[in-house]
Protein backbone atom coordinates (compact mmCIF):
# COMPACT_ATOMS: atom_id res chain seq x y z
CA UNK A 1 0.00 0.00 0.00
CA UNK A 2 1.82 3.49 -1.07
CA UNK A 3 2.05 6.10 1.19
CA UNK A 4 -0.95 9.08 0.91
CA UNK A 5 -0.06 12.09 -0.58
CA UNK A 6 -1.00 15.35 0.05
CA UNK A 7 -3.33 15.77 -3.38
CA UNK A 8 -5.01 12.46 -2.44
CA UNK A 9 -8.84 13.43 -1.48
CA UNK A 10 -11.41 11.50 1.07
CA UNK A 11 -15.17 12.62 0.36
CA UNK A 12 -17.85 14.09 2.46
CA UNK A 13 -21.35 12.82 3.15
CA UNK A 14 -22.23 15.71 0.22
CA UNK A 15 -19.94 13.90 -2.16
CA UNK A 16 -17.55 16.62 -2.05
CA UNK A 17 -13.94 15.94 -2.20
CA UNK A 18 -12.03 16.42 0.77
CA UNK A 19 -8.24 16.10 1.89
CA UNK A 20 -7.08 13.03 3.30
CA UNK A 21 -5.19 13.56 6.85
CA UNK A 22 -1.60 11.87 6.33
CA UNK A 23 -0.99 9.77 8.65
CA UNK A 24 2.58 9.66 10.86
CA UNK A 25 3.35 5.72 10.74
CA UNK A 26 2.87 3.32 8.13
CA UNK A 27 0.00 1.42 10.02
CA UNK A 28 -1.71 4.80 10.12
CA UNK A 29 -1.13 5.66 6.30
CA UNK A 30 -2.48 2.65 5.01
CA UNK A 31 -5.63 2.77 6.92
CA UNK A 32 -6.45 6.15 5.67
CA UNK A 33 -5.72 4.89 2.10
CA UNK A 34 -7.90 1.81 2.50
CA UNK A 35 -10.84 4.23 3.62
CA UNK A 36 -10.15 6.01 0.83
CA UNK A 37 -10.13 3.38 -1.45
CA UNK A 38 -13.43 2.03 -0.28
CA UNK A 39 -15.06 5.46 -0.57
CA UNK A 40 -15.16 5.88 2.87
CA UNK A 41 -16.56 9.91 4.16
CA UNK A 42 -15.20 12.73 6.20
CA UNK A 43 -12.50 10.65 7.57
CA UNK A 44 -10.56 11.97 10.43
CA UNK A 45 -7.35 11.34 11.99
CA UNK A 46 -6.76 12.24 15.67
CA UNK A 47 -3.38 12.12 17.25
CA UNK A 48 -3.89 11.02 20.91
CA UNK A 49 0.10 10.69 21.80
CA UNK A 50 0.03 12.72 25.25
CA UNK A 51 -3.53 12.57 25.91
CA UNK A 52 -4.16 9.05 26.39
CA UNK A 53 -2.63 5.56 27.08
CA UNK A 54 -5.29 3.89 25.06
CA UNK A 55 -3.55 4.45 21.58
CA UNK A 56 -1.13 6.88 20.04
CA UNK A 57 -4.05 7.86 17.11
CA UNK A 58 -7.63 7.50 16.47
CA UNK A 59 -9.42 7.31 12.52
CA UNK A 60 -12.65 8.04 12.84
CA UNK A 61 -15.20 7.82 9.61
CA UNK A 62 -18.42 7.23 7.96
CA UNK A 63 -19.85 4.68 5.46
CA UNK A 64 -23.19 5.61 3.94
CA UNK A 65 -25.89 2.49 5.00
CA UNK A 66 -24.95 -0.52 7.29
CA UNK A 67 -23.51 -3.09 4.41
CA UNK A 68 -20.73 0.19 3.62
CA UNK A 69 -19.82 0.46 7.56
CA UNK A 70 -19.99 -3.86 7.06
CA UNK A 71 -17.71 -4.06 4.33
CA UNK A 72 -15.06 -0.69 4.85
CA UNK A 73 -14.62 -2.92 8.11
CA UNK A 74 -13.68 -6.41 6.80
CA UNK A 75 -11.57 -4.76 4.63
CA UNK A 76 -9.59 -2.77 7.32
CA UNK A 77 -9.08 -6.31 8.95
CA UNK A 78 -7.57 -7.68 5.84
CA UNK A 79 -5.24 -4.76 5.70
CA UNK A 80 -4.30 -4.77 9.45
CA UNK A 81 -3.70 -9.17 8.61
CA UNK A 82 -1.70 -7.85 5.99
CA UNK A 83 0.35 -5.71 8.48
CA UNK A 84 0.42 -8.39 11.08
CA UNK A 85 -1.87 -7.43 13.05
CA UNK A 86 -4.49 -9.85 12.39
CA UNK A 87 -5.67 -10.41 16.46
CA UNK A 88 -7.50 -6.84 16.21
CA UNK A 89 -9.93 -6.60 18.30
CA UNK A 90 -13.38 -5.59 17.02
CA UNK A 91 -16.99 -4.48 18.14
CA UNK A 92 -20.43 -3.33 16.62
CA UNK A 93 -19.91 -6.18 13.60
CA UNK A 94 -23.55 -7.35 14.09
CA UNK A 95 -25.41 -4.22 13.40
CA UNK A 96 -22.62 -2.45 11.84
CA UNK A 97 -24.34 0.99 13.18
CA UNK A 98 -20.61 1.55 14.87
CA UNK A 99 -17.85 -0.51 14.35
CA UNK A 100 -15.10 -0.13 16.59
CA UNK A 101 -11.35 -1.51 15.34
CA UNK A 102 -9.08 -1.97 18.29
CA UNK A 103 -5.39 -2.21 16.70
CA UNK A 104 -3.17 -1.58 19.61
CA UNK A 105 -1.43 2.02 18.13
CA UNK A 106 -4.33 2.67 16.28
CA UNK A 107 -8.25 2.88 17.17
CA UNK A 108 -10.73 2.71 13.95
CA UNK A 109 -14.47 4.05 14.56
CA UNK A 110 -17.00 3.29 11.25
CA UNK A 111 -20.14 4.73 12.21
CA UNK A 112 -22.96 5.68 9.87
CA UNK A 113 -23.85 9.21 9.19
CA UNK A 114 -26.51 9.37 11.97
CA UNK A 115 -24.92 7.84 14.55
CA UNK A 116 -21.52 9.18 13.96
CA UNK A 117 -23.73 13.24 14.38
CA UNK A 118 -25.51 11.56 17.46
CA UNK A 119 -21.71 10.37 19.30
CA UNK A 120 -20.08 13.38 17.96
CA UNK A 121 -16.33 11.42 18.92
CA UNK A 122 -14.72 14.23 17.32
CA UNK A 123 -15.79 17.17 19.95
CA UNK A 124 -14.97 14.38 22.66
CA UNK A 125 -11.45 14.82 21.56
CA UNK A 126 -11.50 18.47 20.95
CA UNK A 127 -11.29 17.98 16.95
CA UNK A 128 -13.04 21.24 15.84
CA UNK A 129 -14.13 20.44 12.07
CA UNK A 130 -10.98 22.71 11.15
CA UNK A 131 -9.20 19.92 11.78
CA UNK A 132 -11.11 17.49 9.36
CA UNK A 133 -9.25 18.47 6.84
CA UNK A 134 -5.76 19.03 8.45
CA UNK A 135 -2.53 17.44 7.66
CA UNK A 136 -0.78 16.05 10.98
Amino acid sequence: MAPLRPEEFGRHEDGTEAPLPIGGTPLEQALLARLDEDKAQDIVLIDLKGKSSMSDAMIVASGRSHRHVGALADRLMRTLKDHGLGKAKVEGLPHCDWVLIDAGDVIVHLFRPEVRTFYNIEKIWSVGSGHRAGAT
